[in-house]
């Protein structure tokens, strides 16, 4: 199950890595969603790091964000091209894999291994498109507890993730109380504000709307939307992005040899952005952006009367950071997490950390963001072991 011991010349790396499959749901044991489709066969793709020891008390979950996947750490061959969370994951990096079996799995409604939009209908024989189930962060939570299983894994030591990821964390502490020793939540939301939701729904116009979305039916077809896709890209990394970290890596540079005076890309960031959509254009599938984008605007847990009552008396410890620079998910968002966490009674850290990198803060190497995410698993394991 563990990814390979090699390690390449980059100190606390990990060498190289492979992606793994597993049903979860077949015909006969059809994965039931949270608001009552099933859904068989489901197919999940992930990667493990590290050793799981002898009581299966040492497993860390990454939860990823939006566009992640299963590839979280090391590499598939080429060492200049890492999986997406390597600053944090590795030997003596904050989620140390000489001391934690680390489970990175692509989600469910994914495009990267796991059952989602692009995958075929057994019924129909044809991918799914838009008539994929929607789902919801649960799903998201049960289909990584199902593969947990799979691995010999009943209690995880932690859940981390990012952004969505943070949000996974957040509803798999709320629905199993009892299940993990820490769950840390970074620059997320427990409840989208209507300008994160906005930001959400011009992206999916654009995709929608591209002449070569065909209805979400485009696969096959020798045409896709990709225009709509870079073009959703393009705006979301803007706001992963903070004011001071665009002015330092582009300020107002024109391109060499661009005129100001033209409607060509003649600046820096329009280059830079522009290539950001195509790269994307590479690794993505729009139904998949569509279904993940709207999962986040739906996630409201605090909503629901009885969260307080099933997290009273749990046992899992909490921490709960954002960054300073972030106005995606920043701190007005973290701080009410924290709250009713804090209302609930449980042991709960909320930690801003100062980062001139925006929302994209969290896949970077921030040395006190770092600190505090190895203290709290160092704490997590202790506690588990005494």
């Amino acid at each position: 199950m563990a990814a390979s011991a090699e390690q390449d010349n980059r100190r606390g790396s990990l060498g190289r890595t492979q992606t793994h499959h597993v049903e979860i749901a077949d015909g006969e044991r059809p994965f039931r969603l949270d608001r009552g489709a099933r859904l068989a066969p489901v197919e999940v793709a992930y990667e493990t790091y590290g050793e799981l020891d002898e009581g299966a008390g040492n497993c860390v979950v990454i939860c990823h964000a939006l566009t992640g996947d299963a590839h979280a750490a090391g590499h598939h061959g080429d060492p200049a091209r890492r999986g997406w969370w390597d600053t944090l994951i590795g030997p003596g990096k904050p989620v140390d894999t000489d001391r934690y079996f680390v489970v990175a799995s692509n989600l469910l409604g994914g495009c990267r291994g796991t059952t989602g939009p692009s995958s075929v209908d057994p019924a129909t024989g044809a991918p799914y498109g838009l008539r994929f189930p929607m789902f919801t962060v649960r799903d998201l939570v049960e289909v990584q507890r199902a593969l947990l299983e799979r691995l010999g894994v009943r209690r995880p030591l932690a859940a981390i993730g990012g952004s969505l990821g943070g949000m996974q964390a957040l509803q798999w502490a709320i629905d199993h109380p009892d299940e993990l020793g820490a769950a840390l939540i970074v620059c997320a939301s427990s409840r989208l504000s209507a300008q994160n939701i906005g930001f959400s729904a011009v992206a999916r116009h654009a995709i929608m709307n591209d002449p070569d979305f065909q209805g979400g039916d485009y696969y096959g077809t020798g045409r896709r939307p990709a225009h709509g896709l870079a073009t959703a890209r393009m705006m979301a990394h803007i706001t992963y992005l903070s004011a001071e970290s665009m002015r330092t890596k582009f300020d107002r540079r024109l391109r060499e040899g661009r005129s100001p005076h033209s409607m060509e890309p003649s600046y820096e960031v329009e280059t830079y952005l522009r290539h950001q959509g195509e790269v994307f254009l590479e690794r993505f599938d729009p139904n998949s952006y569509l279904y993940l984008s709207r999962v986040m605007d739906y996630f409201e847990p605090f909503a629901e009367v009885d969260v307080a009552a099933r997290l009273r008396g749990s046992p899992t410890r909490f921490l709960v950071v954002s960054f300073d620079s972030d106005w995606r998910f920043g701190t007005s968002h973290s701080r009410p997490i924290a709250s009713e966490l804090a209302a609930a009674g449980t042991n709960v850290r909320d930690v801003e950390v100062a980062s001139r990198w925006g929302h994209d803060s969290f896949l970077l190497d921030v040395p006190e963001y770092h600190r505090i995410v190895a203290e709290h698993l160092t704490e997590a394991l202790a506690a588990r072991l005494s």
